[in-house]
């Protein structure tokens, strides 16, 4: 049973080890990770069934964590000593009743990835690709530059660099992370801060960041995580198993989930193809559903073409700043994904998608941005008929709330230019004295 890469597009370009140090085939394309499926399959769907099952409920590591519990499926060569976890992944895929029938949906669940060691889904990918670098250094494996790889270094809105840093600093393994200044919350900067890593803040934005990295990586022995990356698409894709795991072994009929760097769209759908082809799961593929911003949305912008051109943009700035992105990197992997799943993409504007958030705060959760445009395009999605009222809907929730709180504070201050701030809830300020007290209850609660 073995991994390999190869050419995205054009798989018969060769093949590569994953002990290489290689991000893209000769031609340039991206790679995958590609898996001996034929081995896999000596396994049946059913046994599969049962071993996965067995290991969510491990109570010792690696077995427990929901990336490694299918580690045959992800790195099917790694040794045990060489995982670097932190309790990642098999987090709830939580049934919002109340949200749903406000929404208009019998069947609407949120798959709380942010509900992981450093808040936010890149913790599936993080741990694969920190895992088989520390692989790569306890093998002695030498970089293009013929010297040990040094350091981890990532382009990042904030949630990548958290993730990179803590990872390799469980590790012991030297970060570096570009981030572009002052276009993230302070929230998400301190956090690689906060875990060692050397944190260079540059005069750009995302895609600049994205560029400096990659001309990095070809002059020092630092290994790129960036998602064109393959390894992290290996770890992102078990969220789809731990869905279809948390459904009762079954696929939902939409899943919707917010696009930047569209690398999680692609994950999404390996994850779910392969339970498909290897016979865990029967039935249609799920119906993914790319949310973006609307001031970056260049997939959205493709769609309505009917991906005929496939254009960068200059994105502009968002509450959702994670996928403040006009040039990402996964564009092809995420139209592979939107053709073979009958997928759609769909926008949502400022007001909507923060509106989105508090909307959905009020029925118990605490959403990021980027929740809040998948949220709002789900709304948009239902009010056109094209969801259903009883159609099952997932939708991922990327990162935790608390990443975001200066956003919320300012909506709930009525603070934000140009938002109406529909769902506001500011905190009543009186004397404290019964009277009025009483008074002001009785108002609000209609007593």
């Amino acid at each position: 049973m073995q991994a390999e890469y190869r050419s995205f597009e054009n798989p018969a370009e060769g093949a590569w080890s994953l002990d290489e140090i290689i991000y893209r085939s000769p031609s340039g394309g991206l790679l995958d990770v590609v898996h001996d499926l034929d081995a896999l399959r000596e396994r049946s769907g059913a046994a599969w069934r049962l071993l996965f099952d067995e290991r969510a409920g491990a109570r010792d590591y690696p077995d427990r964590s929901g990336v490694w519990g299918k580690r045959e499926w992800v790195l099917p060569a790694i040794a045990e000593e060489h995982i670097v976890s932190l309790g990642e992944g098999n987090t709830q895929l939580l049934p919002v009743k109340r949200l749903g029938a406000d929404l208009g949906l019998d069947r609407l669940w949120i798959k709380q990835c942010g509900h992981t060691h450093t808040g936010s889904f890149k913790d599936w990918g993080m741990t694969v690709l920190v895992s088989q670098v520390n692989r790569m250094r306890q093998l002695g494996v030498a970089g293009r530059q013929g010297k040990q790889i040094a350091a981890i270094g990532c382009a990042s809105t904030g949630d990548t660099s958290a993730a990179l840093s803590a990872y390799a600093a469980f590790a012991g393994i030297p970060a570096v992370v570009f981030l572009p200044a002052d276009k993230i919350s302070i929230a998400q900067l301190v956090q690689p801060i906060a875990n060692g890593a050397l944190v260079l803040s540059l005069d750009t934005d995302f895609d600049g960041c994205m560029r400096v990295v990659r001309e990095v990586v070809e002059v020092l022995p630092i290994y790129l995580a960036n998602s064109m990356n393959s390894l992290r698409i290996e770890g992102q894709k078990t969220v789809a198993i731990e869905i279809a795991q948390q459904l009762g072994w079954q696929f939902p009929e939409w899943v919707v989930v917010p696009g930047g760097n569209l690398g999680n769209v692609y994950a999404l759908y390996k994850g779910f193809e392969m339970l498909r082809e290897l016979g865990v799961v029967s039935g249609t593929l799920p119906r993914l559903v790319v949310a973006q911003a609307e001031r970056a949305n260049p997939l959205y912008r493709a769609f309505k073409t009917g991906f005929a051109t496939l254009e960068p943009m200059v994105a502009g700035p968002t509450f959702a700043s994670a996928i403040q992105i006009g040039d990402p990197v996964s564009m092809k992997r995420a139209v592979r994904a939107l053709q073979r799943s009958n997928g759609i993409v769909e926008q949502a504007s400022e007001e909507e998608l923060i509106d989105a958030c508090a909307r959905a705060d009020r029925t118990g959760l605490f959403t990021c941005p980027h929740t809040g445009v998948a949220l709002a395009v789900l709304d948009t999605l239902v009010q056109a008929g094209t969801i259903g009222k009883h159609d099952r809907v997932v939708v991922v929730s990327t990162a935790h709330g608390l990443k975001f709180t200066d956003s919320k504070v300012a909506y709930h201050a009525g603070a934000l230019a140009g938002i109406a701030a529909r769902w506001k809830n500011p905190p009543l300020k009186l004397q404290a004295e019964l009277g009025g007290v009483v008074d002001a209850l009785k108002a609000r609660l209609g007593l």
